[in-house]
């Protein structure tokens, strides 16, 4: 019989993907490798950090919604082409799980919007997560 592994007892980094909604057809396990609907390369929705240097005065390069009350977190929603932010790797989807130590999970978005315009440096830890990004988007209107 099979047990469950507790979470505490994974190895880092963990990730939980939501079910397929519409799965692909079936096709012989032998032969996903190289088929274009069974994508086994997982690295992009791993946590990854990004670092920004923000000038006095400069615009950050990227938009943020969603927050506490959307009750699925903080997500990059606009990332300005050629800015540091691009250059840096941050994309529509992404979601901002803390920045400068500070959780953006279950935080307000004047409270993030706060933080993020007046760092100067912003160490961010984000992943890619379109499926909660765009359940965000039908719920918010930031």
């Amino acid at each position: 019989m099979d047990q469950k592994i507790p979470y505490d007892d994974y190895q880092l980094p963990v990730v939980f993907l939501p079910s397929y909604e519409s799965p692909p057809a079936w096709i012989p396990p032998q032969e996903r490798i190289h088929h274009p609907d069974y994508n086994n390369e997982l690295t992009h929705f791993l946590p990854r950090t990004v670092v920004l240097k923000k000038p006095p005065g400069a615009q950050l390069g990227f938009n943020i919604r969603g927050g506490k009350a959307s009750q699925l977190g903080i997500f990059i929603s606009k990332v300005v082409p050629d800015s540091d932010a691009h250059r840096a790797g941050l994309q529509e989807g992404d979601q901002v799980l803390s920045v400068n130590d500070v959780d953006f999970q279950d935080i307000e978005h004047s409270r993030a919007v706060e933080i993020l315009k007046t760092a100067r440096e912003i160490l961010m830890k984000v992943r890619y997560f379109p499926y909660n990004y765009q359940r965000q988007k039908e719920r918010t209107v930031h």
